[in-house]
């Protein structure tokens, strides 16, 4: 396998390298890393460069691309430098394998260049799918490219769904979720809510953005409109439920009412590794689970009184066209915003609600259109914050 790695630096991307060092532990030379991109933090990324070689690497932020080019004039290596640096990594022509873990809208060009350029593409971008989910399956269809999932939740129900004699035989599909560090509050407790609090998710060890949207569960909406996408079913047959555990990370109900759930203890090594190896199944470093010692499994319905981000997000889906890509564009601003203590928890969901009705009805024909909705929508959160920005 050769590989390009989009968000080389930040949670996926840095377990993706530990699954990289494992599968080459057990086989040398199983993998060779083509090019890291990321963002902005150079250290790491240079870092990474030392110890995986690759022909190139790419950051986002123009400085910071300068800065590492700086850093390493004494390695055979190009440096690549903004959305065309990354674009260019995503598409890179040694590589046969893209994995695109970005956070956010970044990753939607990105995604379209390394179908366009027919890599086999693992897709931890959430994001690509929620907003230009059309386009991307369509360009997808048409370069003979499969996406495979790398949200824990996808790849479950992608697991699941191997062997099942198309999607006909599924009944629905169903989403697990933690319920973050809020479970069990109502609406005017969650409305004092610090971002300090809202960033200690109780099982996963995430980034910032991804951490606030699994407390608000904005992140199981946005997963309900990708998995629409990815596994071709409509809103009514994908179903959400509170699983504390983190264990079972989806179930698959078919036709004739059996269920299939994936299970595994709460790691990204296997996901990451599932949707870079198959159909193999290989050696993971993610730990073994053991039942026994777990006890039980509890399950819940969504409160979507209080966490009003998923029912949004699935009216989004109901909607369509350019709508989810406005309610995607506008929880980013909102929680940016959130994060910097400009605005509250509670108006998150306030915000992304309104910005996704502020939306006109419109099927997307092209991706500027795409990009477009989510400019307007960030407006939309800014201005009725009172930030207004560049």
């Amino acid at each position: 396998m050769k590989l390009s790695l989009l968000g080389a630096t930040g949670s996926i991307g840095t377990q993706a390298l530990e699954v990289v060092r494992g599968l080459c532990r057990d086989e040398p030379g199983a993998v060779s890393v083509e090019v890291l991109a990321a963002h902005s933090n150079v250290g790491r990324l240079e870092r990474q460069a030392r110890e995986f070689k690759p022909k190139a690497v790419a950051l986002f932020d123009p400085a910071a691309a300068k800065d590492l080019r700086d850093r390493t004039r004494d390695m055979d290596i190009q440096v690549l430098a903004g959305m065309e640096g990354l674009c260019e990594a995503a598409a890179w022509g040694s590589a046969d394998t893209t994995l695109n873990a970005v956070v956010g809208m970044v990753g939607l060009l990105p995604t379209l260049e390394a179908i366009q350029s027919k890599k086999k593409l693992a897709l931890a971008n959430k994001e690509t799918l929620v907003a230009g989910g059309s386009l991307v399956v369509e360009a997808a269809r048409q370069n003979g490219v499969d996406i495979l999932p790398v949200d824990s939740e996808h790849s479950a129900i992608f697991q699941c769904m191997q062997g099942c004699p198309g999607v006909r035989a599924v009944k629905r599909i169903i989403l697990t979720a933690s319920g973050g560090p809020f479970f069990g509050w109502d609406a005017e407790r969650l409305r004092g809510v610090t971002p300090q609090q809202a960033l200690r998710h109780p099982n996963w060890d995430m980034g910032a953005k991804i951490t606030i949207d699994c407390a608000t569960m904005m992140n199981k909406g946005l997963e309900v409109i990708e998995a629409a996408w990815l596994f071709g079913l409509p809103p009514e047959r994908i179903g959400v439920v509170v699983h504390r555990e983190s264990i079972v990370h989806s179930m698959v109900e078919f036709v004739d009412n059996a269920v299939m759930a994936q299970m595994g203890t709460p790691d990204m090594c296997l996901p990451i590794q599932y949707a870079l190896t198959y159909p193999q199944r290989l050696a993971c470093p993610t730990p073994p689970l053991d039942l026994a010692a777990l006890g039980k499994l509890t399950f819940f319905e969504p409160d979507e009184e209080s966490f009003r981000c998923l029912p949004v997000c699935i009216q989004a889906l109901k909607r369509g066209g350019l709508v989810p890509a406005a309610a995607n564009g506008a929880n980013e601003a909102a929680v940016q915003l959130f994060l910097e203590g400009k605005i509250g928890f509670t108006d998150i969901p306030q915000l992304v609600e309104a910005a996704a009705q502020a939306q006109a009805d419109q099927v997307p024909s092209n991706v500027e259109e795409v990009l477009e909705a989510d400019r307007a929508a960030r407006r939309y959160v800014w201005q009725a914050a009172g930030q207004e920005r560049a």
